[in-house]
C-alpha cells in the first residue's frame, strides 16, 4: 500500500509559538524560493512570485492584472457577487505574504505587495457592487499604509540612510494623512494608533541616528516661514542628491 501523505513530522519539528509570527523560507521541489507561515492548526506556504497562492485568474497571473484587462474592455464594468469573493481572496493572499516580508526583513517585496493590494482597492472601488461593499474595504487602507510605510523606511535604512528613512515615514504620513481628510477624520488623524506607532518610529531614528531636519523639511520650513532664498537653494540641493545618489 502506498504510504498516507500527512504532516505529522513537519509540525512536530517545527512548534507553534503564539508569541511571535512564525515564518521561513524553504525551497521547493524545484528548487524555487518559498515561505511558509507556521499557524497553530498547520502550515501556510506562499510562492514568492506572482499571487501567493501559486494560481491564475481567468488567464491572468492575479485578480488585479484581470480587472485592469476587463476596465480596458468595459470601463462600466461592475463586480458581481462572485468577483468581490475573488476579490477578497487575494486580498488576504497578499495581507499574509506581505507580513510574512516583514517579518523575514525582505522589505522591497513587502512595499511591492501593499502596492499590490492598494492599486487593487483603487480599481475595485471603481468597479464596487455599493457603497457599503467599498467602506468596508477602504477602513483597511491606513493598515496597508502603515505597513508599507515601516517597510519603506526600513528599507531606506538597510541601502541609504537614516535621514532617507526618515523622509520614507513623513511621506507614509502624508499619505495616511490625505486619506483622513478625505473622509473628514482628520481630527482624529494624529491621536490614530497606526499613525502614533510611525512618529514614535520616525523619532526614534532621528535619537539614534542623531537624524535633525531633513532637506524636505527644511524646505517645508523655509515656504512656511516665507524663506524664498532658502528655499531655493534647498531645491537645488535635493535635485542634486536626485541626481547623485
Amino acid at each position: 500500500m502506498k504510504r498516507k501523505k500527512h504532516l505529522d513530522d513537519l509540525l512536530s519539528t517545527w512548534k507553534f509559538d503564539p508569541a511571535t509570527l512564525n515564518v521561513r523560507m524553504v525551497k521547493g521541489k524545484d528548487d524555487r524560493d518559498l515561505i511558509q507561515m507556521r499557524v497553530d492548526m498547520g502550515v501556510l506556504q506562499f510562492e514568492t512570485t506572482g499571487r501567493p497562492d501559486g494560481g491564475e485568474v481567468h488567464g491572468h497571473e492575479t485578480v488585479l492584472e484581470w480587472l485592469l484587462q476587463k476596465q480596458l474592455d468595459d470601463p462600466s464594468y461592475i463586480l458581481n457577487e462572485d468577483e468581490c469573493n475573488e476579490v477578497d481572496r487575494e486580498f488576504m493572499q497578499f495581507y499574509h505574504r506581505r507580513i510574512c516580508w516583514l517579518r523575514l526583513e525582505f522589505y522591497a517585496r513587502a512595499v511591492m505587495d501593499a502596492d499590490h493590494t492598494l492599486r487593487l482597492m483603487d480599481v475595485t472601488n471603481q468597479m464596487s457592487p455599493e457603497e457599503e461593499w467599498t467602506q468596508t474595504h477602504e477602513q483597511y487602507r491606513p493598515f496597508v499604509l502603515f505597513h508599507r510605510t515601516q517597510a519603506d523606511a526600513l528599507g531606506e535604512l538597510e541601502d541609504d540612510t537614516a535621514e532617507e528613512a526618515v523622509q520614507a515615514i513623513n511621506r507614509g504620513l502624508e499619505t495616511m494623512r490625505n486619506f483622513f481628510t478625505k473622509y473628514d477624520a482628520e481630527e482624529h488623524f494624529d491621536s490614530d494608533e497606526l499613525v502614533v506607532r510611525l512618529v514614535e518610529l520616525r523619532e526614534s531614528l532621528r535619537t539614534e541616528y542623531e537624524v535633525g531636519q531633513t532637506l524636505n523639511e527644511k524646505l517645508e520650513a523655509a515656504v512656511a516661514g516665507e524663506q524664498y532664498e532658502l528655499a531655493a537653494r534647498l531645491r537645488d540641493e535635493l535635485t542634486q542628491r536626485e541626481l547623485n545618489p
